[in-house]
């Protein structure tokens, strides 16, 4: 998403809005949580949700503005959110693509698609450096 945001945040604005946990540490906490070393309660107040936005924002310095939902989980119920979904909302308020319920229809190219149709496709150099030793060992992106 945040190659999408570099790419259109001159024509629309964005939002991450971050509502419940989907792996919690006292749920359902995941092996790759625990790789990545993303292992957290399910937060029980907002500042406590709060905290763990902040820790992601710093983690990864992510560019895009954030949202945190509230602690009854309304952003959450209006967009049945969890674990992640994308949309679009228009100008005049309207969505304009719902995109499917992560993780499995998580599509963010969809929302490429819709910005591309709507502003113009935006292309980037494909063209990869010959490999090195060092580089080649690096995971892709």
């Amino acid at each position: 998403m945040v190659q999408i945001y570099n790419d259109y945040k001159e024509h629309a604005d964005f939002l991450t809005v971050y509502v419940r946990e989907a792996h919690p540490t006292d749920e359902w906490q995941m092996k790759s949580n625990v790789k990545e070393d993303v292992c957290y309660a399910q937060p029980k107040t907002l500042a406590q949700r709060v905290a763990i936005a902040n820790d992601f924002i710093k983690r990864f310095n992510y560019p895009i503005a954030f949202g945190i939902d509230d602690i009854s989980n309304a952003a959450d119920n209006a967009y049945a959110a969890w674990p992640e979904r994308l949309y679009i909302i228009d100008e005049h308020g309207r969505i304009a693509y719902r995109g499917g319920m992560g993780p499995f229809n998580y599509d963010p190219k969809e929302v490429r698609t819709w910005l591309a149709a709507r502003y113009g496709a935006v292309k980037h150099d494909t063209a990869t450096p010959a490999a090195t030793p060092s580089s080649s060992s690096a995971p892709a992106s």
